[in-house]
């Protein structure tokens, strides 16, 4: 189903380039731990009448897939550590929490 000037194929690997650069910043403010990126964007849409995936394309897909996934585990993990540090900040600054007590003991 490849068209005689190849654009068929051009615009899926475009479109799976622009779902990968996507990923691979959201792997690197996960891996530094920080959020770099104040950029607003629209939300994704998928691209229209693109047609099947090229068979070629398939691999490239499935691995994309997995890391997309990958990366949504890592930011729910994320977001709930961070809600977690948030109330427990909360509760000191309110000083509702009891601070921990460290007894010095001979060994």
């Amino acid at each position: 189903m490849t068209s005689a000037d190849g654009s068929w194929d051009q615009a899926w690997a475009d479109a799976l380039g622009a779902l990968e650069l996507d990923v691979a910043e959201a792997e690197t403010m996960l891996a530094v731990d920080h959020v770099f990126s104040a950029t607003v964007r629209d939300p994704w849409t998928p691209p229209t009448n693109l047609g099947p995936l090229p068979a070629h394309l398939v691999e490239r897909a499935r691995t994309l897939l997995g890391r997309q996934l990958d990366v949504s585990r890592q930011l729910a993990d994320a977001a709930r550590n961070s809600r977690r540090h948030d109330r427990a900040v909360s509760h000191l600054k309110a000083g509702t929490a009891t601070p921990p007590v460290y007894i010095d003991t001979p060994a």
